[in-house]
């Protein structure tokens, strides 16, 4: 049995979701102690209730300690399954993370898998639907993965009630590694703004001009979009994709804050990007980690800032798996020398 401290390093429900994420892929019996014990309220709260309760569904594990407000989980993983599921935060707890926890255990699922997850779909602390569909499954792509995802409903804080659809096609072969140690020429950069249905029209054309006046000069592709919804709210992402690497940006909308500014919010933090020399943003840096791990071979890119959530996930990988993971403070360089995991759950461990 692996013992994980969820106290540890960051502390919060990333040490929870790539614990469960591991254990289901690779078939290692778990137990957390401490869960977010640092945070204002401890223990799980919904979201993460329902990333374990997703994780046991895919994989048959039995479970002690799945409660709200729980501190302590023991996790016994069975055999992945792939097929049809649904589950379901019940607040605006942000569906993209639940999704993220069983995602590498269904890529090695003997079978295809339709998954749907219903919660929040743009709110705060969280990567919205418009980053993993344009940012992060594009990049698991280019590591051979085949995830197709859609937004039936948007879901923003404090209803959420949002639902996406995901389609995951089982691996044919092992990961593939990056080598993003130098991103290249911008290929596209693109922006989503999105204003719910009973909010003023002229809100998605003010966050674009907000963002295009950030950026300058650079070249935008727009998406513009007024969904219903349970909750009003706002958003606008961007995404850019460079030759060998992506990022992605965001900000949220809320009262007091003006259109411009939530365009700018997420302009500001793509001109800062792409000034500099990275190839992945803060985000996807820490979430390709487990990917790179399992991979075959040498993944090696540069992120724009190495955060403690970065930091945490490798410690947690490296509690299940022998491999080497070196990042640089400095530079942002991160270099993770892959276990080559089997595809179709052929060599779970």
């Amino acid at each position: 049995m692996i013992t994980i401290d969820g106290s540890h390093g960051e502390g919060g429900g990333q040490v929870l979701r790539t614990s469960l994420s591991l254990s289901a892929l690779l078939g290692r019996e778990l137990r957390i102690e401490a869960i977010r014990a640092g945070r204002s309220k401890p223990g799980l709260a919904a979201q993460h209730l329902a990333s374990v309760r997703a994780a046991s569904a895919v994989c048959g594990a039995s479970v002690r300690g799945d409660a709200m407000g729980s501190q302590e989980l023991a996790f016994r993983p069975g055999e992945v399954r792939g097929g049809r599921w649904k589950f379901e935060v019940g607040t605006a707890g942000a569906s993209t993370l639940v999704l993220q926890t069983v995602l590498p255990a269904l890529l090695f699922a003997r079978e295809a898998s339709h998954v749907q997850v219903h919660g929040g779909t743009n709110v705060p602390w969280s990567p919205p639907q418009e980053f993993v569909n344009a940012v992060f499954l594009p990049a698991l792509g280019a590591m051979g993965a085949q995830i197709a995802l859609e937004c039936l409903v948007p879901g923003f804080y404090p209803k959420g009630g949002g639902c996406i659809e995901a389609r995951v096609t089982p691996l044919a072969s092992a990961l593939r590694p990056l080598d993003w140690a130098k991103r290249g020429e911008l290929r596209s950069l693109s922006a989503w703004s999105v204003a719910e249905a009973r909010l003023p029209a002229h809100i998605v054309r003010r966050q674009i001009d907000g963002a295009r006046e950030a950026l300058g000069s650079v070249g935008l592709r727009t998406h513009e979009s007024r969904p219903d919804s349970r909750s009003p709210g706002t958003m606008l992402a961007l995404a850019a994709s460079f030759e060998r690497g992506m990022a992605g940006f965001s900000a949220l909308g809320k009262r007091g804050k003006s259109a411009e500014e939530v365009g700018g919010e997420a302009g500001e933090q793509a001109a800062a990007f792409l000034s500099g020399a990275a190839s992945v943003d803060r985000r996807l840096a820490d979430q390709l980690l487990l990917y790179a791990a399992i991979a075959g071979g040498r993944t090696c890119y540069v992120t724009n800032e190495v955060t403690e959530h970065l930091r945490t996930n490798a410690w947690v990988i490296a509690q299940f798996i022998d491999v080497e993971i070196t990042i640089d403070e400095a530079t942002g360089a991160v270099s993770v020398e892959g276990a080559g995991l089997p595809a179709n759950g052929a060599g779970r461990w």
